[in-house]
């Protein structure tokens, strides 16, 4: 137990700190569809969302890395009470909206807007959304990282996919990112053409907005248009379906017939399995998380009169220092730890040090002492 303690000064012998450490997440498109054979899809029985495992998920070594979800505004033209789970795809896109988007003046939720305008911008109706699990993203999404590569491949999910494909991206995230977000920033994503059979994107020159990527909620919302051709509303090229315009029933989705279009897919498909039309068509994620890093780092000084002694009961035999052979002699002691001790000396936090530091009146330590939180 210390007897002696030594205050430490305030802007003085203590600073605070903030470091950002950054993670490379690659999400690969076997592992989130394809390895395991749909066992690492976790569907529950009030089907509002699936999860993805990066394993079985009935294993004890399978870790959570996204759900999926879908919903619908309930003004959108697709929308109607007869529909499948119409009301639960609706509730999934007002509590999204909720949390990531806000309310207006008069209490009403927002939708999802395209450009970040919120009041005046065009809004996504219809939107697939991906939560990143925490183990994941940690506190936030690095911005500028963000990639996904979908397959847009015209007959269907399943099969061979790689000829046709989109990159998503947060392309101006290290600096073009917005705040108007009660969950943080968030910034647009942008649809541009991958390296396939042909450009599949209209506008190869610009690229095209196709959804929201939320930084700190760890969330990212697709627009549906990704997989529609342009003639229809879409975002595709109109050649990519038969060489026609306008065919958008067969675009996507359903991977075992290829005869589902995304439209038809919203309405009458359920939210467990729209989620497995998307997600088939998932080649890669990518991005980088942040873990922030607060320290704060306390110079504990040892002048040359302080700490030369030792509160040790073993520090003295028989009345006097094991250390000294003469009464001449200089006290010496051997600093082994640091305590940091609260206003009312209670021990808050120990430091040790890797090797005994020998202290005597003819030298002096300042040593360093990092407290991460």
């Amino acid at each position: 137990m210390a007897t002696t303690f030594k205050t430490l000064q305030p802007g003085r012998d203590s600073t605070v700190v903030r470091n950002n450490l950054h993670e490379q997440i690659p999400i690969t498109g076997t592992i989130i569809s394809g390895t395991y054979s749909d066992n690492n899809i976790k569907n529950f029985s009030h089907g509002m969302f699936q999860s993805v495992y990066d394993y079985p998920y009935l294993s004890s070594s399978a870790n959570h890395i996204f759900d999926l979800t879908l919903g619908m505004a309930s003004g959108s033209a697709l929308s109607s009470s007869g529909d499948t789970q119409m009301a639960q795809k609706q509730q999934m896109y007002n509590e999204l909206a909720m949390v990531l988007v806000g309310t207006d003046q008069t209490g009403s939720i927002r939708k999802f807007d395209e450009d970040g305008r919120l009041d005046n911008g065009a809004k996504l109706n219809e939107c697939y959304f991906i939560n990143f699990a925490r183990l994941l993203t940690k506190d936030e999404l690095m911005k500028g990282t963000f990639s996904m590569v979908l397959g847009v491949n015209p007959t269907g999910s399943s099969g061979s996919n790689t000829n046709h494909t989109v990159t998503v991206s947060d392309v101006s995230g290290s600096g073009g990112y917005k705040v108007n977000s009660p969950s943080g920033e968030y910034n647009i994503l942008f649809a541009t053409s991958s390296n396939g059979a042909g450009t599949t994107i209209a506008d190869q020159n610009t690229g095209f907005p196709c959804g929201l990527l939320y930084y700190q909620a760890g969330i990212a919302v697709l627009t549906s248009s990704l997989f529609k051709v342009a003639a229809s509303g879409g975002l595709l090229v109109n050649t990519l379906v038969d060489g026609s315009a306008g065919e958008e029933g067969k675009v996507i989705m359903n991977g075992n017939s290829g005869s589902y279009g995304i439209d038809d897919v919203l309405v009458s498909g359920s939210i467990s399995g729209s989620a497995d039309d998307i997600r088939r068509r998932i080649q890669s994620i990518t991005f980088n998380n942040t873990t922030e890093l607060n320290s704060t780092i306390y110079m504990c000084r040892a002048n040359s009169n302080d700490f030369n002694y030792s509160s040790n009961p073993t520090y003295l035999t028989a009345s006097k220092m094991r250390v000294k052979t003469t009464s001449a002699d200089e006290p010496i002691s051997y600093i082994t730890t640091v305590g940091l001790y609260g206003g009312n000396n209670e021990l808050l936090a120990v430091a040790k040090l890797s090797e005994p530091l020998k202290k005597t009146p003819a030298n002096e330590f300042t040593l360093r002492v990092r407290l991460d939180y």
